[in-house]
C-alpha cells in the first residue's frame, strides 16, 4: 500500500492521523485537524537510528539548586507578573488581540534593557524596520538603540542569534516565521511547532531569554497549536479594549513564578504607563447612581477597587438578554438565579427584563468575590435604589462569594481588601462573616441586601419598576 503523501495534525494535542476526521480521535476536539506534508521515511529512520544510552537517576536531595539571576525589564508591573524579571534561557509567549499594545510593550522592554547595557535583538516578521522605527520614536531614545532584524526565515534568524549572541530577543510574531525544510505555510501547526522547538533549543543552549509574540483567535485564545503553550516556560495574556486606555497583563502559565499576579497599564501617547494606584481612579470615577457598587477585589497579591455597574431594562425578546463585560457570563446567570431564589422582597429583576453588567475601565475580574457586587448592583438597578450609606460621600464597597443556598461565603485576604477600601474612604464594607474589623458582616445574601439597600430613615422608598 503506498504511503500517504499528507497527514492530518490536530492543532490542540498535536496527534496525527492519515485521514481527516471531524473530531480528533485522540483528544476529542472538533474541527482541529489540519492537513500537512507527511515526513519522509528517511527522516524518520535518522531520528530512530542508534541505541539510546540509559540515564542515571539522581535523588532530589542530592540535586544542587542554583539561584538564577533575573533580568529586570525596568517595568515593575511586568517584572511582578513574570515573578521578578526575565529568566535567561526562558521562552515567554505574549498573546493579545491586535492593537492591544504587545509590540509597544516589547519595544519598551528592549529599550530599557539596552539602556542598561544588556544585549538585545528585535526580530520583526510582520513589519519592516522603517515601520518599527516610527513606533519606537515615541518611546524614547532607548528604544531607538535596539538592533532590529526584519526576517521571517528561521534559519537566518538562528544564524543571527548564534553570531551576535543577544541576552534578550523578541520575535514578533512566531506565526510569521517559516522553516525551509517544511512545506506548510507560515502559521500552520507544523511550522509553529517546528519554529518554537528550534527557538527553544537555541535559547537553552545560549541562555537567551526569548519573548515570542503570538496572535489570538476570535474567542480570545492564543492562536496556533496547543502544544505551543506546552513548549514555552511562561504564557502571558495582554487583555483590554482598544477603545479604552487600560490594559491588563496576566500570567496563564509560569514555570518561574506565580500565575495569580496581574499588572495594570494605561496606554498614552508616549507608550504604556504603569498604573500604580488604580483604585483611586476607579473610586473617584464611580457614579454612585442606582446600579453602581464598588468591588474590593484581589488581583494576585494586590487589592484593587473597581466599579461594577448593572442595568435592568424592559425586554421585547422572548428570551431576555444577559450581556456582561469583565466577568464570566455563566457567573451572572448563577448570581441571578440565587438572587431570585434567596434575595426576597422583590430585589431580583422581574421578567421579562434584559440584564447588563459591566466592570468599568475594561478590567476583567475572575475571582469568586465578585458575586456579592453583581447581586447588589443588579438589585439596585432593579429597584432604582442607590447603594449608599446615609451621610457617606464615598461609594459603598463590598465583596463575597454566594453559595447556592443563599449564604455569603468567606473569600481570601479580607483584611487587605478592607484596608484598601478604608484607604480610599470606603468605610463600612459589606463582607462575609469572619472578615474582621471594619466590615459590616452579613451571613446571607438577604442580610447583605438589607444592609445595602434597606429604606433610609426619613426617605421615601423608591417605587418598583413594573417593567423590570
Amino acid at each position: 500500500m503506498p504511503r500517504p503523501a499528507t497527514i492530518h495534525i490536530c492543532s490542540e494535542c498535536g496527534a496525527g492521523t492519515p485521514k481527516w476526521h471531524g473530531r480528533c480521535p485522540t483528544c476529542g476536539a472538533w474541527n482541529t485537524l489540519v492537513e500537512e506534508q507527511a515526513p519522509s521515511p528517511a527522516a524518520q529512520s535518522e531520528r530512530g537510528a542508534g541505541a539510546a544510552t540509559p540515564g542515571v537517576p539522581v535523588p532530589l536531595s542530592e540535586v544542587e539548586a542554583s539561584r538564577t539571576t533575573r533580568l529586570r525589564t525596568g517595568i515593575g508591573e511586568l517584572d511582578r507578573v513574570l515573578g521578578g524579571g526575565l529568566v535567561p534561557g526562558a521562552l515567554v509567549l505574549l498573546g493579545g488581540s491586535p492593537g492591544i499594545g504587545k509590540s509597544t510593550l516589547t519595544n519598551m522592554v528592549l529599550g530599557n534593557l539596552q539602556a542598561e547595557g544588556t544585549r538585545t535583538l528585535y526580530v520583526s516578521g510582520e513589519e519592516s524596520a522603517e515601520q518599527v522605527r516610527l513606533r519606537a520614536e515615541r518611546l524614547g531614545p532607548g528604544a531607538l538603540s535596539v538592533p532590529i532584524l526584519a526576517e521571517t526565515d528561521l534559519q537566518r534568524i538562528v544564524a543571527t542569534l548564534q553570531q551576535h549572541g543577544p541576552e534578550v530577543c523578541v520575535i514578533d510574531s512566531v506565526q510569521t516565521l517559516r522553516a525551509a525544510d517544511l512545506t506548510g505555510a507560515p502559521g500552520t501547526v507544523g511550522q509553529v511547532r517546528e519554529v518554537t522547538a528550534k527557538l527553544m533549543e537555541i535559547a537553552k543552549q545560549r541562555g537567551i531569554a526569548v519573548v515570542l509574540v503570538g496572535h489570538v483567535t476570535k474567542e480570545g485564545a492564543l492562536a496556533g497549536p496547543r502544544v505551543l503553550e506546552h513548549l514555552v516556560d511562561c504564557v502571558l495574556q495582554f487583555e483590554g479594549e482598544r477603545e479604552r486606555s487600560y490594559r491588563e497583563l496576566r500570567a496563564i502559565k509560569n514555570r518561574f513564578g506565580s500565575t495569580s499576579e496581574a499588572g495594570l497599564f494605561e496606554m498614552r501617547e508616549g507608550g504604556l504607563v504603569e498604573v500604580l494606584d488604580a483604585s483611586a481612579r476607579f473610586v473617584a470615577e464611580a457614579t454612585r447612581a442606582p446600579g453602581s457598587v464598588v468591588l474590593a477585589a484581589m488581583e494576585g497579591s494586590r487589592p484593587l477597587l473597581v466599579e461594577v455597574q448593572a442595568l435592568v431594562a424592559p425586554s421585547e425578546l422572548e428570551q431576555p438578554r444577559r450581556v456582561v463585560s469583565g466577568i464570566d457570563r455563566n457567573r451572572l446567570a448563577l448570581v441571578l438565579a440565587i438572587l431570585a431564589r434567596h434575595g426576597g422582597r422583590g430585589w431580583s429583576p422581574r421578567p421579562p427584563a434584559d440584564v447588563f453588567v459591566n466592570v468599568v475601565g475594561g478590567v476583567r475580574v475572575d475571582e469568586p468575590g465578585v458575586d456579592l457586587a453583581i447581586a447588589l448592583a443588579v438589585a439596585s438597578a432593579s429597584r432604582g435604589t442607590p447603594v449608599m450609606r446615609p451621610g457617606q460621600i464615598a461609594p459603598l464597597a463590598c465583596f463575597g462569594e454566594l453559595g447556592l443556598t443563599g449564604e455569603l461565603r468567606w473569600v481570601g485576604h479580607p483584611q487587605r481588601r478592607l484596608a484598601e477600601a478604608a484607604k480610599h474612604g470606603c468605610h463600612g464594607v459589606i463582607a462575609p462573616t469572619g472578615s474582621g474589623d471594619g466590615a459590616r458582616e452579613a451571613g446571607t445574601l438577604r442580610e447583605a441586601l438589607d444592609l445595602a439597600l434597606a429604606p433610609r430613615a426619613g426617605a421615601a422608598p423608591a417605587p418598583a419598576r413594573a417593567a423590570a
